[in-house]
């Protein structure tokens, strides 16, 4: 299977290779074995599932991307989707924090931290001995990220944090914690994003306290809380990257970060695809399986379809971040196309199960909450027609 990115380059390949398709065997029989019995019952509970998480950090996942010499496995950006789609279709909410401590927090320290701050954290992330919270999103600044009102007061030996982040994965559950606050007022020649800081520190930091932890719509053995900061002193050595540059980081990360959700989107989408099959191959109406009806039939297709090619449009990101390429456009496509596709199919599964799909005895309804936080996270969509818009016309 192959598509071409542009006019003039060679095209792409996303065959799974043998090495990632024995991954993804060995994934879906642990998936099967230990996580898809109970996945309902913490959907019901909002249990997080530390033990898990604790295995799949034994298994290489939790460092899936971290380099080799911090005790990661360094599995290219087209395996870690390959392997997100595996544990979405089995767990929307597993798979959300293995995407978001991968691509955020540690993501964030890969970026910018220098060789002491990612001998420090990295290795205790790969191996989820730690799990990783990336502080961005507060009160009063979601999408216009220049809004933040956390602020980073310099005083000797370091910066003083006051301030709150909102809709942290990991939250309450976090060891290691990267925080993004406002050290400087930016220059009038400048955009309101300049003068952001990235700070990375321990949850023992003093003055560090965990809010409320949010009722979710779907998600709900993912972790999310609020993160409250009074007086936080941090030292000069937990600033991540430059003073005041962290902004265009953070852009980076949320590149990276969007090809997670579009692979968490296809692997939910994919999950409701074979369950509306199965049922509509199984249930009978009218003297006849409902599969062989038309009006039936044809949603099946358009699910087919338009998830086949969300994991195209994921994979092409994928495979351009590992060739090192410019991906910005490509992963916000994806995202975009991806997320929007996931809750349209999770949407037809119920209405292909009918009744049955509204009930929580079926799993398509379960499918169809965690599939509509992809449509917000890593920027909503439509910041995503923004930057897609933006990344377009810069070639004319």
């Amino acid at each position: 299977m192959t598509l071409a990115i542009e006019k003039n380059t060679a095209p792409l390949f996303f065959e799974a290779n043998q090495e990632q398709q024995d991954m993804l065997e060995a994934l879906h029989d642990y998936l099967k074995k230990e996580v898809a019995p109970s996945a309902a019952t913490r959907d019901r509970t909002h249990e997080f599932p530390h033990e898990i998480v604790k295995q799949l950090g034994t298994l290489g996942i939790m460092g899936a991307q971290t380099p080799e010499l911090y005790g990661g496995s360094a599995l290219p950006s087209s395996t870690f989707a390959m392997l997100l789609e595996e544990i979405a279709a089995v767990d929307g909410s597993l798979a959300l924090t293995v995407a978001s401590h991968n691509s955020l927090c540690t993501g964030h320290i890969l970026v910018a931290g220098n060789e002491h701050q990612k001998a420090k954290y990295l290795p205790e992330l790969a191996t989820a001995t730690k799990l990783g919270a990336w502080g961005l999103t507060e009160p009063s600044s979601g999408s216009d990220s220049g809004g933040m009102q956390t602020h980073a007061k310099e005083v000797e030996g370091g910066f003083v944090i006051n301030g709150s982040k909102i809709f942290i994965t990991q939250g309450s559950v976090g060891g290691t914690y990267v925080i993004n606050a406002r050290t400087d007022q930016p220059r009038v020649d400048k955009s309101k994003t300049d003068g952001i800081s990235a700070f990375v520190l321990p949850r023992e930091t003093k003055g560090l306290s965990i809010g409320r932890k949010e009722e979710k719509l779907g998600l709900n053995a993912s972790d999310t809380a609020m993160l409250i900061f009074e007086d936080m002193f941090v030292p000069h050595e937990a600033l991540l990257g430059t003073r005041g540059q962290a902004f265009k980081d953070v852009m980076r990360v949320l590149d990276g970060g969007r090809i997670g959700i579009a692979a968490i989107s296809v692997g939910l989408g994919r999950a409701a695809l074979e369950a509306a099959s199965k049922y509509a191959l199984e249930r009978e109406q009218f003297g006849q399986r409902i599969a062989d009806f038309q009006g039936i039939g044809f949603k099946i297709a358009d699910m087919a379809t338009q998830l086949e090619a969300a994991r195209l449009l994921t994979l092409k990101a994928a495979t351009l971040r590992d060739a090192g390429r410019p991906y910005t456009l490509a992963a916000a496509q994806a995202k975009l196309f991806a997320s929007e596709v996931a809750v349209k199919a999770c949407d037809d599964a119920i209405q292909i199960h009918g009744g049955y799909g509204y009930i929580k005895e079926y799993p398509v309804e379960r499918y169809w909450r965690d599939a509509r936080l992809m449509r917000i996270g890593e920027g909503s969509s439509e910041i995503q027609h923004v930057i897609i818009a933006r990344e377009w016309l810069k070639g004319f």
